[in-house]
Protein backbone atom coordinates (compact mmCIF):
# COMPACT_ATOMS: atom_id res chain seq x y z
CA UNK A 1 0.00 0.00 0.00
CA UNK A 2 1.22 3.33 -1.15
CA UNK A 3 0.59 5.52 2.08
CA UNK A 4 1.74 9.16 3.48
CA UNK A 5 3.15 8.73 6.84
CA UNK A 6 1.17 9.97 10.13
CA UNK A 7 3.92 12.95 10.37
CA UNK A 8 3.11 13.80 6.94
CA UNK A 9 -0.69 13.85 7.30
CA UNK A 10 -0.66 16.08 10.90
CA UNK A 11 1.96 18.57 8.54
CA UNK A 12 -1.13 18.88 6.08
CA UNK A 13 -3.72 19.56 8.96
CA UNK A 14 -0.96 21.94 10.96
CA UNK A 15 -1.45 24.31 7.15
CA UNK A 16 -4.79 23.79 6.64
CA UNK A 17 -5.55 24.79 10.24
CA UNK A 18 -3.49 28.36 9.30
CA UNK A 19 -5.57 28.38 6.32
CA UNK A 20 -8.73 28.59 7.54
CA UNK A 21 -7.40 31.85 9.19
CA UNK A 22 -6.88 34.93 7.89
CA UNK A 23 -3.69 35.90 6.39
CA UNK A 24 -0.94 36.82 8.33
CA UNK A 25 -2.86 35.70 11.49
CA UNK A 26 -0.86 34.01 14.11
CA UNK A 27 -2.02 30.88 16.09
CA UNK A 28 -0.03 29.14 18.76
CA UNK A 29 1.18 25.66 18.06
CA UNK A 30 -1.11 24.44 21.35
CA UNK A 31 -4.50 25.33 20.03
CA UNK A 32 -3.57 23.67 16.82
CA UNK A 33 -2.50 20.46 18.11
CA UNK A 34 -5.19 20.79 19.81
CA UNK A 35 -8.07 21.40 17.24
CA UNK A 36 -6.17 18.74 14.03
CA UNK A 37 -5.71 16.37 17.31
CA UNK A 38 -2.00 16.23 16.70
CA UNK A 39 -0.02 14.46 20.03
CA UNK A 40 2.01 17.01 21.43
CA UNK A 41 5.10 14.33 20.90
CA UNK A 42 4.81 15.32 17.10
CA UNK A 43 3.81 18.89 17.10
CA UNK A 44 7.76 20.36 17.48
CA UNK A 45 9.08 18.12 14.75
CA UNK A 46 6.38 18.95 12.87
CA UNK A 47 6.52 22.94 13.23
CA UNK A 48 10.38 23.16 12.80
CA UNK A 49 9.98 20.78 9.42
CA UNK A 50 7.39 23.29 8.12
CA UNK A 51 9.57 26.24 9.16
CA UNK A 52 12.79 25.04 7.65
CA UNK A 53 10.86 24.05 4.25
CA UNK A 54 9.31 27.78 3.88
CA UNK A 55 5.92 26.81 4.59
CA UNK A 56 5.08 28.60 8.46
CA UNK A 57 6.74 31.24 10.23
CA UNK A 58 7.66 31.10 13.70
CA UNK A 59 7.53 33.69 16.39
CA UNK A 60 9.00 32.95 20.06
CA UNK A 61 7.09 35.01 23.03
CA UNK A 62 3.97 36.01 24.25
CA UNK A 63 2.58 37.04 21.60
CA UNK A 64 4.02 34.35 19.14
CA UNK A 65 2.77 31.32 17.25
CA UNK A 66 3.32 30.60 13.84
CA UNK A 67 1.63 31.75 10.83
CA UNK A 68 1.91 30.62 6.69
CA UNK A 69 4.95 32.05 5.48
CA UNK A 70 2.77 32.63 2.26
CA UNK A 71 -1.08 32.98 1.10
CA UNK A 72 -2.40 29.63 1.59
CA UNK A 73 -3.60 29.30 -2.43
CA UNK A 74 0.71 29.23 -3.38
CA UNK A 75 0.74 26.71 -1.02
CA UNK A 76 -0.21 23.42 -2.59
CA UNK A 77 -0.48 19.94 -0.81
CA UNK A 78 2.58 18.79 -3.16
CA UNK A 79 4.88 20.79 -1.48
CA UNK A 80 3.83 19.63 2.21
CA UNK A 81 3.97 16.16 1.34
CA UNK A 82 7.20 16.44 -0.50
CA UNK A 83 8.63 18.57 2.51
CA UNK A 84 8.06 15.53 5.18
CA UNK A 85 8.00 12.37 2.15
CA UNK A 86 10.69 13.74 0.01
CA UNK A 87 10.27 13.36 -3.65
CA UNK A 88 7.63 11.09 -4.44
CA UNK A 89 8.00 8.42 -6.98
CA UNK A 90 5.65 5.55 -8.04
CA UNK A 91 8.25 3.07 -9.17
CA UNK A 92 11.69 2.81 -9.57
CA UNK A 93 11.60 2.27 -13.30
CA UNK A 94 10.61 5.73 -13.89
CA UNK A 95 13.59 7.00 -13.12
CA UNK A 96 15.83 4.78 -15.46
CA UNK A 97 18.54 3.96 -13.61
CA UNK A 98 20.05 1.63 -11.26
CA UNK A 99 19.66 4.17 -8.41
CA UNK A 100 17.69 1.59 -5.62
CA UNK A 101 18.90 -1.78 -7.32
CA UNK A 102 15.74 -1.58 -9.44
CA UNK A 103 16.46 -4.27 -11.43
CA UNK A 104 14.26 -3.88 -14.61
CA UNK A 105 16.17 -0.40 -14.82
CA UNK A 106 16.85 -0.95 -18.42
CA UNK A 107 13.96 -2.78 -18.71
CA UNK A 108 11.09 -1.94 -17.35
CA UNK A 109 7.77 -2.80 -19.72
CA UNK A 110 5.26 -0.61 -17.32
CA UNK A 111 7.95 2.35 -17.44
CA UNK A 112 5.36 4.87 -19.34
CA UNK A 113 2.22 3.65 -17.76
CA UNK A 114 3.61 4.16 -14.15
CA UNK A 115 4.82 7.47 -15.55
CA UNK A 116 1.70 8.77 -17.00
CA UNK A 117 0.42 7.48 -13.74
CA UNK A 118 3.07 9.62 -11.59
CA UNK A 119 2.74 12.67 -13.96
CA UNK A 120 -1.08 12.70 -12.84
CA UNK A 121 -0.80 12.27 -9.51
CA UNK A 122 1.67 15.04 -9.08
CA UNK A 123 -0.46 17.26 -11.35
CA UNK A 124 -3.52 16.86 -9.51
CA UNK A 125 -1.44 17.27 -5.90
CA UNK A 126 -0.22 20.59 -7.18
CA UNK A 127 -3.14 22.14 -8.13
CA UNK A 128 -4.80 21.13 -4.71
CA UNK A 129 -4.13 25.03 -2.86
CA UNK A 130 -4.37 25.08 0.75
CA UNK A 131 -6.95 28.23 0.28
CA UNK A 132 -9.37 25.79 -1.81
CA UNK A 133 -8.70 23.45 1.32
CA UNK A 134 -9.85 25.97 3.53
CA UNK A 135 -12.80 26.80 1.73
CA UNK A 136 -13.89 23.39 1.37
CA UNK A 137 -13.17 22.33 4.94
CA UNK A 138 -15.70 24.99 6.11
CA UNK A 139 -18.39 24.00 3.19
CA UNK A 140 -18.05 20.30 3.68
CA UNK A 141 -19.06 17.80 6.81
CA UNK A 142 -16.06 15.15 6.60
CA UNK A 143 -18.99 12.72 6.05
CA UNK A 144 -19.45 13.69 2.79
CA UNK A 145 -15.40 13.63 1.92
CA UNK A 146 -15.02 10.49 3.53
CA UNK A 147 -16.87 8.04 1.44
CA UNK A 148 -15.20 9.10 -1.64
CA UNK A 149 -11.97 7.58 -0.75
CA UNK A 150 -13.27 3.92 -0.18
CA UNK A 151 -15.46 3.91 -3.50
Amino acid sequence: MIRINRQTDYAVRVVLALAEHETNTRMSSRVIQSNMHIPVSFMPRIVSQLANNGLVKTYAGRDGGLELARPPAQISIQEVVEAFEGPILLSGCIQGKDEDNYPFHNNCHVRTKWGRIQVAMLREMAAINFADLAKEAKTNPLETIIPMVHQ
